[in-house]
């Protein structure tokens, strides 16, 4: 173990995960192959469907057609009302022409009512299917040996399988009245005059070409904006369900910044998704809004060739009434709805845990260095149970540093004691080496690994923190022994009992299977079961933070000789001068510099040291 002061501070690199970070790269595409088959994945049940229903198919295109004649004569009509009536004179004429537009529209209720039910034979089979495709997901993922319950099952029974019915029969309509409106209109400006495609076909086209060039981009940032809605949902289910530990073990502070990152990310995927809209907007305006300027920019030159009033009008109607609606409503419901039914097809569809092979497990700690490996006062820093680089923490920005520049390395199988005034950092340093406080600057490692990288399971499994709160829940006593290690074995809890010398404790309580009642417990008794809870547990380094402070001194001492025989790694926060007698070496945190030693070696050099000791001696006299 070494500690030592620095007057030099390194930057805290950015880390390049982060994506709330200033400078942090976007996320690097999948390569086109795995896009493609990603693809045919997601869309094998809707090419699946519209193959088995080709008859519902059929009939709606029937119906469609009729939609499309609609079309045709309702711009027709109006050209020639004009032309062959008002113009001329003849109001009759005029006035029989717009009264068959009129008929044309009033027959658009039974073609609705025709293409409404026929959708129905579409929307419901897919939603059906993926409902089954869903149950068997959730009972493959509950089965499965070695997963954690998966918790977003509820989500794609309910709300993803009818946002995926909904949008499929959105697209549906959608894609069906611009293909047949715009057959319509393109016949009817044909029959008006040719001209009008040179007019009304490029901006068409442009506007076609940019949106399907967004529609990609847009899934995927569609993509990720559902990954944060789902990431804030579990992180609020996490907060929620584990409040009290979280207040036990006072990481207040890092569950509210893993929360944040939560929200800033949900808040940038949906600021992404609002670009993709403009994107929209864009190709609306090209598609459906140019080509009216354009035709009124063309008029002079189109009525050189001979182009009647009537049918400008005509083309003006065919474009406003007819192409723009369409098109706007496919842009939208293909830019919206049809990025959502692409991204939720692709979550439903893919493999159930049960065909995904399951993660390897992680490999085995270490064994502690030993003198022969790593010889007397050297530490092998590849194995070290601790390692805290150039470590730099304080309350707020502004605020003074509690831990400056810190090094400190900790060996495996190592009893360290930590020891200074009130208030200097010891259990801002305990919670760094836990994890629950990120430093403002510099490393920490832990069993080799930047501590930063180990997800939450991980870090329960190498780690157990003891704050001074103890928490003992609702329960018998062998459930809150046996809390961090569910399921230990009847000798190994007997085991932690008679290490710790529970058994007065057991006895009053009525046994270990007898339920607990918190508030009935002393402070010290709350101490000694959570004690016994870190014994039992199979984490290798054990972190307490004045977890002893409310017992009394044997049974302090009865805890801690316990803990360090117990194998693995004893960080402790001292409450009494008596456990860095028993610890392997000492850390003296003083605010301006910090000192390790034995217990001997920092009463010749440490001077506040002395005075701790000097003044703790005087107390037990």
């Amino acid at each position: 173990m070494t500690a030592a002061p620095r007057t030099t501070r390194a930057k805290e690199p950015t880390d390049p995960t982060d994506p709330t970070a200033p400078d942090a790269p976007e996320p690097t595409p999948a390569p086109a192959s795995e896009e493609a088959a990603t693809a045919r994945r997601a869309t094998a049940p809707v090419r699946s469907l519209l193959l088995r229903r080709k008859g519902v198919l059929g009939k709606l295109a029937a119906w469609s057609a009729a939609e499309s004649a609609q079309t045709f004569l309702g711009g027709y009509c109006v050209a020639r009302s004009l032309d062959d009536g008002f113009l001329k004179g003849s109001s009759a004429t005029g006035l029989l022409w717009l009264a068959g537009a009129a008929v044309a529209i009033l027959l658009g209720a039974p073609v609705a009512r025709g293409i409404f039910a026929q959708l129905p034979h579409l929307t419901e089979p897919l939603r059906d299917d993926l409902v089954r495709r869903s149950v068997v997901r959730a009972l493959r993922s509950a089965t499965a040996a070695g997963r954690d319950a998966d918790t977003t099952a509820v989500s794609r029974l309910t709300s993803q399988t009818e946002i995926a019915r909904d949008s499929f029969a959105g697209l549906v309509l959608a894609a069906r009245s611009f293909v047949f409106v715009a057959v319509g209109a393109l016949a009817g400006l044909v029959s008006l005059a040719p001209q009008f495609l040179l007019v009304v076909i490029p901006p068409l086209a442009l506007g076609l070409a940019l949106f399907t060039a967004s529609l990609r981009p847009m899934a995927r940032a569609q993509h990720r904006y559902l990954d944060a809605d789902e990431a804030v949902g579990r992180r609020a289910g996490i907060t929620r369900t584990a409040l009290r530990d979280i207040v036990a073990c006072g990481a207040q502070e890092a569950t509210a910044a893993e929360n944040r990152r939560a929200v800033e990310e949900a808040a940038a995927a949906q600021r992404a998704l609002a670009r993709w809209a403009a994107v929209r907007t864009l190709s609306v305006a090209t598609a459906g809004q140019l080509p009216v300027f354009l035709l009124l920019a063309a008029a002079p030159w189109l009525l050189r060739q001979g182009v009647t009033a009537g049918a400008m009008v005509g083309a003006l109607t065919y474009v406003l009434q007819s192409l723009l609606p369409a098109l706007h409503t496919l842009m939208a419901v293909l830019g919206a709805a049809g990025a959502r039914l692409f991204v939720i097809l692709d979550r439903l569809t893919r493999p159930s845990p049960a065909a995904l092979p399951l993660a390897p497990l992680p490999a085995p700690l270490p064994a502690p260095p030993t003198a022969s490996s790593t010889g007397p006062g050297r530490t092998d820093r590849a194995t070290a149970a601790l390692r805290l680089h150039r470590v730099r923490a304080a309350y707020g920005p502004e605020a003074r540093a509690v831990l400056d520049d810190l090094e400190l390395t900790v060996e495996q199988g190592e009893h360290l004691a930590v020891v200074g005034p009130s208030g200097i950092g010891k259990s801002t340093l305990l919670h760094a080496m836990a994890g629950l406080l990120t430093p403002g600057q510099g490393e920490v490692r832990l069993f080799g690994r930047a501590i930063g990288a180990c997800r939450p399971p991980e870090l329960a499994a190498l780690r157990v923190l003891l704050p001074q709160e103890a928490y003992v829940f609702t329960g018998t006593l062998r459930d809150n022994l046996c809390y961090l290690r569910p399921g230990a074995d009847r000798s190994d809890v007997d085991g932690a009992v008679h290490a710790l010398a529970l058994r007065p404790l057991v006895d009053r309580v009525g046994g270990l299977d007898r339920t607990l009642t918190p508030d009935a417990l002393s402070l010290g008794e709350r101490q000694l079961i959570a004690l016994g809870r870190a014994h039992l547990s199979r984490a290798p380094l054990l972190l307490l933070d004045e977890a002893t402070c409310h017992m009394d001194p044997v049974a302090e001492a009865t805890a801690e000789h316990a803990l360090r025989a117990r194998p693995g790694t004893l960080v402790v926060v001292a409450h009494r001068l008596s456990s860095a007698l028993r610890a392997d070496r000492v850390l003296v945190l003083d605010g301006t510099r910090a000192q390790h030693g034995t217990h001997a070696e920092l009463l010749e050099r440490s001077a506040l040291y002395r005075d701790l000791m000097g003044h703790w001696g005087g107390a037990q006299r």
